[in-house]
């Protein structure tokens, strides 16, 4: 009977000369994943026991990631423990390992990012982002792409390697109020304490503006064609801020037009010369 059960155990899969595995062998590594599963799951349960539930969701996924890592290195080591040549097996797919790994460099770099993102919480959900001149309110953040959608109700699908690489600009990080401008400019010769005047009353007019802090305007620049005033505000919707912008500036075109000041265009005076 032990001599079947060896037998048995030491029956050998051939695979080429320098690649085979036992029974014995796929045995070991069966176990060893079970034993791996069990204790990580384990190990999960009593990491989290304690954590508030939104940083127990984070930890969650971060943790699946690593799970799939730590299930390599027990499958290659349970292999190598086995009796498996583990260099063999390395050497004979050297070149389909190098093609998945050059296929796969984009997905690890997504997974990566989205971990980072995960644990130091530059982005939530609610969030308003801009990423490439690309502005929206994030939906869903998962560890290969983060989802959010823009104020005509289109969904960003941002692969989470991005954050790594270009500039990203969080409108909410410091609270959901955000300061807002419109800039305009009058012609030379305009009363500028008037158009000062009018563009606070403007903004204060606004339902959607803060009047704590209080709207200000600045004198920006002496322009080619016009002086130019920047009218600067308080809103606690910057997802949506082109709108109350735009009415701001169709009542300053109104006020403007009702006080007799204009905004000029730029000019050029052409003088020919005869020769």
């Amino acid at each position: 009977m032990m001599e079947e059960l060896n037998n048995f155990l030491n029956y050998t899969f051939y695979f080429s000369e320098k690649i085979h595995i036992t029974v014995k062998a796929i045995l070991v590594v069966i176990v060893a994943l079970i034993l791996t599963s069990i204790l990580l799951s384990l190990l999960r349960k009593l990491l989290t026991r304690k954590l508030p539930e939104d940083d127990k969701v984070i930890f969650i996924s971060f943790f699946s990631y690593v799970k799939w890592v730590v299930y390599l290195i027990i499958f290659l080591v349970a292999l190598h423990t086995g009796g498996v040549n583990i260099t063999a097996i390395f050497a004979a797919s050297a070149a389909l390992l190098i093609g998945v790994g050059l296929a796969l460099q984009t997905l690890f770099q997504d997974i990566i990012s989205g971990v980072f993102i995960l644990l130091d919480q530059s982005v939530h959900v609610g969030d308003i982002i801009e990423l490439d001149g690309k502005v929206g309110r994030v939906d869903e953040i998962r560890l290969r792409t983060t989802r959010a959608v823009t104020i005509d109700n289109k969904v960003l699908v941002i692969p989470n390697h991005l954050y790594l690489t270009n500039s990203l600009y969080n409108w909410t990080q410091n609270g959901s109020e955000t300061r807002e401008s419109v800039e305009v400019g009058v012609a030379y010769g305009t009363d500028t304490e008037l158009v000062k005047k009018i563009l606070i009353d403007v903004a204060l007019s606004h339902s959607k503006v803060y009047h704590h802090p209080a709207p200000m305007v600045l004198f920006t620049n002496f322009g080619d064609s016009a002086l130019m005033f920047k009218l600067i505000f308080t809103l606690n919707n910057s997802f949506e801020a082109s709108i109350p912008k735009s009415d701001i500036r169709f009542e300053i075109d109104k006020r403007f037009r009702e006080a007799g000041i204009q905004i000029p265009f730029p000019q050029r005076d052409i003088h020919i010369i005869n020769k």
